[in-house]
């Protein structure tokens, strides 16, 4: 069974000043979703799943399509609005903010029925990424519960040079798996090393080679399941503070400490980069154009 693969798309951009899933960065207008896609489809993927917003449907469908992709991959899409919640919950008033990474993921349960890995539109992962992914997701079946798997990255290698960014801050054991993930919101460099800054405005240091996570992961089916539960307890908590988000860090941290899960740390080869900022884009349109004269796409 092929797996699927999850793309988170539904962020606008609000850093970056526009719908920077969109944006053309390739030497011939390719978006990074186009990298991630045909990385995908060469890893194996069967199908492709993108979570987005009503409100740019239309343009979204009209540049993201299998005939764009030669009709080599399925493609599927689900919607993130602030109104899908489980039944006997309400959006509080007030509220904008989206619910987070782990209400996106949610979006999906009722479209993919196999193992599936999830990635951020913007982020740029690397072929050699998908392909560890791929063959993990291979070896599991589609009634597997509780065997996930992350592609772990360097911190020093995933900062912006435009501002602060957020980590899946990673505790690894000594067999590779995941022992916590601590979600750091204001990480960057400075005179000191690499940052980050806590709820009281404290800095911390953080060493370059920490792992941390840039959300790509690997489940099967019963993470839906579990994690939808898990929602329903975080919004009887949370549901009526105006920013509150159910992040994934926070789901995959609840099933190792209740021992439902376990989550082994995946190596790769692969280098991350991305556009948090728009002041990010010509970085990311040098390294882009670097891959294409070296032929890898």
């Amino acid at each position: 069974m092929k797996p699927t693969l999850l793309v988170l798309a539904a962020g606008m951009g609000s850093r970056y000043g526009g719908l920077k899933q969109m944006d053309g960065v390739g030497p011939n207008g390719e978006t990074i979703m186009d990298y991630s896609i045909r990385d995908a489809i060469r890893a194996g993927f069967g199908k492709v799943v993108f979570v987005i917003r009503h409100s740019f449907e239309n343009e979204f469908k009209a540049a993201i399509n299998p005939q764009r992709f030669d009709n080599k991959i399925e493609m599927e899409y689900v919607f993130q609005e602030l109104d899908k919640l489980p039944e006997g919950f309400k959006v509080p008033e007030g509220r904008e903010k989206p619910w987070g990474t782990n209400h996106a993921i949610l979006m999906a349960k009722d479209v993919v029925n196999e193992p599936f890995a999830i990635i951020n539109a913007d982020d740029f992962y690397g072929q050699d990424a998908f392909r560890v992914m791929a063959e993990y997701l291979q070896t599991l079946a589609a009634d597997s519960k509780g065997d996930y798997c992350m592609v772990g990255y360097r911190l020093e290698n995933t900062l912006s040079e435009n501002g602060s960014v957020s980590r899946g801050v990673c505790n690894i054991d000594e067999n590779n798996y995941l022992v916590s993930m601590t979600e750091r919101t204001s990480i960057a460099r400075s005179q000191n090393g690499i940052e980050y800054k806590d709820s009281d405005g404290s800095l911390h240091p953080l060493q370059p080679d920490t792992t941390v996570s840039m959300n790509l992961f690997g489940f099967t089916p019963d993470y839906f399941v579990e994690s939808e539960k898990l929602f329903v307890d975080f919004l009887k908590k949370s549901g009526n503070e105006l920013k509150s988000e159910y992040y994934i860090p926070f789901a995959v941290n609840t099933f190792i400490d209740r021992g439902y899960a376990k989550m082994r740390v995946l190596k790769t080869t692969a280098q991350w980069f991305g556009v948090t900022y728009k002041e990010d884009r010509p970085m990311v349109v040098n390294r882009l154009k670097e891959l294409h004269d070296k032929g890898i796409y």
